[in-house]
């Protein structure tokens, strides 16, 4: 444990996340003091709190979510300054917050993911010619925890709900609504932990199921056949390697009632609060969440 030296646990922020971010921290914190490493709460707002941080520690654990800490700014800087960090790079960690650009890559790469329609200040929603089936999922570009996000079910709704989107982000995604199950994907170093299947009684995996409600259901091991679920981890890592994300994160899929698989988004830097899924995941294969934040935080000594 000695060779991790001081540890700075980067948390808070800017984003329309802090509250969960601060959660995480805390609890990744809390876990690596207990393993015995000398590691301390860092509530990072600016470029200079970044730089205060290179000067006082030897690495850092990123638990920032959403816009600055995650998209790749962060990373950014950390590299300018030579302090190791847990997670994905600064090019990675941009694509994989940017939903649409995402989509894009998995794409060109032949991976399956929904069909969508793209609105900008440069591509405004044109109603007359909108051709996507009703429903349709409405969200953000830049944003994560399902903020800002809306399932609609005509015109009308829709135009409401861009613009609810539009208060986060300037770019929004209109996707395909897929009708199945929901799963999400861990990935440890290379390797895809158990998946997990989300149930709720919300319209769909929202911000209150994630982090509110006591009724959302995560069942793990879930009910697939062993052959359906490696191949459902092959794609996964194929998901994630595409966007050339490393070290650990999180890939949310959909299982339509054909049981063909439909990519979501990936989280580069998935939530580590009592309600989050990759803790979850790692437990189902025997890893504790004290083990798996130090088997996070061993990557950055390959970095230093």
């Amino acid at each position: 444990m000695d060779d991790f030296g001081k540890v700075a646990v980067l948390m808070g922020g800017t984003a329309a996340e802090r509250e969960v971010s601060l959660r995480s921290g805390q609890a990744v914190t809390q876990a690596l003091i207990d393993a015995g490493i000398d590691a301390h709460s860092e509530d990072v707002t600016q470029l200079n709190d970044l730089q205060r941080v290179a000067s006082e520690y030897d690495r850092a654990f990123i638990a920032l979510h959403g816009r600055w800490g995650e998209d790749g700014v962060v990373q950014a800087v950390l590299d300018d300054l030579k302090l190791p960090y847990t997670g994905s790079g600064m090019q990675a960690s941009a694509i994989a917050m940017d939903k649409l650009r995402t989509k894009w890559l998995w794409m060109g790469a032949g991976l399956p993911t929904p069909a969508f329609v793209w609105v900008s200040e440069y591509m405004p929603l044109d109603l007359d010619n909108f051709d996507l089936p009703f429903p349709v999922i409405v969200k953000p570009c830049h944003e994560g925890s399902s903020i800002g996000m809306r399932k609609v079910a005509n015109l009308e709704e829709l135009a409401e709900a861009v613009d609810y989107a539009q208060r986060y982000d300037s770019e929004v995604l209109i996707e395909q609504w897929i009708t199945g199950k929901e799963y999400t994907g861990a990935v440890l170093n290379n390797h895809a932990l158990p998946l997990i299947e989300l149930k709720t009684e919300h319209d769909f995996y929202d911000f209150e199921a994630k982090y509110q409600s006591n009724d959302t259901q995560y069942i793990c091991p879930c009910a697939l056949s062993a052959g359906l679920e490696s191949e459902l981890h092959e794609l996964i890592l194929q998901a994630f390697n595409v966007v050339g994300a490393k070290g650990w994160g999180r890939v949310d899929l959909m299982l339509d009632d054909d049981d063909q698989p439909w990519l979501i988004e990936l989280n580069s830097v998935p939530g580590m609060t009592d309600h989050s899924l990759v803790p979850m995941a790692a437990k189902a294969e025997g890893i504790t969440f004290q083990e798996l934040v130090v088997k996070i935080l061993k990557t950055t000594l390959e970095q230093s």
